[in-house]
């Protein structure tokens, strides 16, 4: 049965005299599973927010949607914030009241619902979710991956029909986004919920989804079932960039008369069925040889935000060389973004010592720490903005925007705040680099990029270091840390447990590690990226002798 129909929307922002949206045509039906994909900026975000009218955006709107057969702009307000749940992409926008259990009850109490039914749904709710444990919590006191869970449990209290979600694990670890992505897939099959899901992450999602629709410069290319849709782009390397990692292997090894695999099962099932693992390991690469100097030295760091509260960082030893890109990973809350905000003195610990290029941070004096020496692209990106449009931002910044290492120049008349989460990723990045930084900190720098503008950033980290600029990055983006950095470091329990090359330390980890490396496992030693993977199968050889 329908319960979305979108029928030939356009839509423009303000001021902007191309469609975001163009000729969108779209049904879903209920208890349907939907996952909507494509490039930064390509109108997914823009598109969901359609279908929740408290959400909608303003600016020039044609076409009409219908929620349950009826034009969603006649939808009862009361209504529509009970049947349509939306979770945004970051936690701590949504969360509006201080404990756990008042945000549970929250929806419901504004919708009027009776107190003892209150009771019933936020108890039943928390037990779902495994919320029980810290039902009495301050909100702020929780990781990342409890507040997204949260968000997800007071609009389900709601009893909502059908549940959309905007990159809802942008800004979870593995095992948070995981656990998450687990929740999300028992609400579709155990309460026959509808779910739409915009996503980059796709590892997880895609293979159980229903359909996959991709949309490109606002519009739809694709949709139908996530093998067939796989299969029509199988050829188009920017699109499969997105897809799982067992999927990009058959893309570059597999034909139409092998079924596509898309978990790391199937993938595994796939190496094994058509390749020889005669060679074990592919030989060791020759890489450049690491600087002996260290551009920032860090030592015995202890911190904590209050007098009375525990420490986030407990005896932090790290030591990155000049000229290396060394990568911090490590589950919400254990430090890592706070060792950053330390490193650039935006904190101040109470004992240790940190080195910027052998010098002390006390020794920098008048800011000169921060004139053309160390500069910091924050997690929240939003904080970087000041001015009313990209172009005065750059202006601001004193910024070269033909000597950027990317194009930004079709941002450039709009407001920061209007860009997509991947486009503010890259109007920040291109503010920051205009301080000509020696040494670069980076929190989260692919969060809302899709799988192509990755890989153009992991280009221009690489070229940026091989001009000399050091790069310190915390991210959750796995696979991004695996192909990108020259190191990386596991983050527990405010500090440092382990540090080793992408393939030394990816190779060791069970939880912490690719699809690809689990995928491998046994098969062949030591692969930790897709590149890899196709390379020491075509070494290999098919067992049925074929090319």
């Amino acid at each position: 049965m329908e319960l979305f129909n979108v029928k030939d929307v356009n839509f423009a922002y303000p001021d902007c005299c191309v469609n975001t949206l163009n000729d969108i045509n779209l049904t879903i039906e209920k208890g349907e599973f939907v996952v909507l994909c494509g490039s930064t900026g390509s109108g997914k975000s823009t598109l969901l927010r359609m279908l929740k009218p408290e959400l909608s955006p303003a600016g020039s709107f044609e076409g009409e949607i219908l929620f349950n057969g009826k034009p969603l702009t006649e939808t009862d307000s009361r209504i529509s914030a009970a049947s349509i749940g939306y979770v945004m992409q970051s936690p701590e926008q949504q969360i509006v009241t201080d404990k756990v259990w008042h945000e549970l009850a929250f929806g419901p109490e504004n919708l009027g619902i009776p107190r003892d039914e209150i009771a019933r749904r936020t108890a039943e709710t928390a037990s779902f979710f495994g919320i029980g444990e810290w039902y009495d919590r301050d909100t702020h006191s929780l990781s990342g991956g409890q507040k997204q869970l949260l968000n997800l449990a007071s609009v389900l209290v709601m009893d909502p029909e059908v549940i959309v979600l905007d990159e809802p694990t942008a800004q979870l670890d593995p095992i948070a986004a995981s656990d998450f992505i687990t929740a999300i897939k028992r609400l579709n099959q155990e309460l026959s919920m509808t779910v739409i899901i915009a996503e980059h992450r796709l590892e997880e999602i895609v293979p159980y989804c229903d359909r996959l629709i991709v949309m490109e410069n606002g519009r739809i290319f694709f949709n139908a079932p996530p093998s067939d849709v796989i299969r029509q782009m199988k050829d188009n390397e920017q699109l499969m960039r997105a897809m799982p990692a067992a999927s990009r292997l058959y893309s570059f090894l597999g034909d139409n008369q092998l079924e596509c695999p898309m978990t790391v099962r199937q993938g595994r099932s796939f190496i094994e069925s058509n390749f020889k693992n005669n060679v074990r390991s592919l030989p060791m690469q020759q890489t450049g040889t690491l600087s002996e100097s260290f551009a920032l030295e860090i030592k015995n760091v202890r911190f904590r935000y209050s007098r009375d509260s525990a420490d986030i960082l407990k005896d932090l030893d790290l030591k990155v060389k000049q000229g290396e890109i060394f990568s911090i990973v490590g589950g919400n809350g254990c430090g890592k973004t706070t060792s950053l905000k330390c490193a650039s003195a935006l904190e101040k610990p109470y004992s240790g010592t940190i080195r910027v290029f052998g010098k002390k941070l006390k020794e920098y004096k008048n800011r000169s720490l921060y004139n053309e020496c160390l500069a910091m692209l924050p997690q929240d990106v939003q904080t970087v903005f000041m001015s009313d449009s990209v172009r005065d931002e750059m202006k601001l910044a004193k910024a070269d925007i033909s000597s950027l290492p990317f194009d930004i120049s079709h941002l450039l008349d709009k407001h920061p705040y209007d860009l997509s989460g991947g486009e503010q990723q890259l109007a920040a990045l291109a503010r920051v680099l205009a301080s000509r930084p020696k040494i670069l900190l980076m929190d989260e720098p692919t969060k809302g990029l899709d799988a192509s503008y990755k890989h153009k950033i992991t280009g221009i980290l690489h070229d940026l270091r091989d001009s000399g600029v050091t790069i310190v990055i915390v991210t959750h983006d796995i696979e991004f840390a695996a192909e990108c950095s020259d190191r990386c470091g596991m983050f527990f329990d405010g500090h440092i447990v382990s540090v080793g090359t992408p393939t030394e330390f990816f190779a060791k980890n069970s939880f912490y590690t690719t699809a690809v490396s689990r995928m491998t496992r046994g098969i062949y030693d030591n692969i930790v990226t897709v590149e890899q993977a196709v390379e020491i199968c075509r070494l290999n050889g098919r067992k049925d002798g074929r090319l």
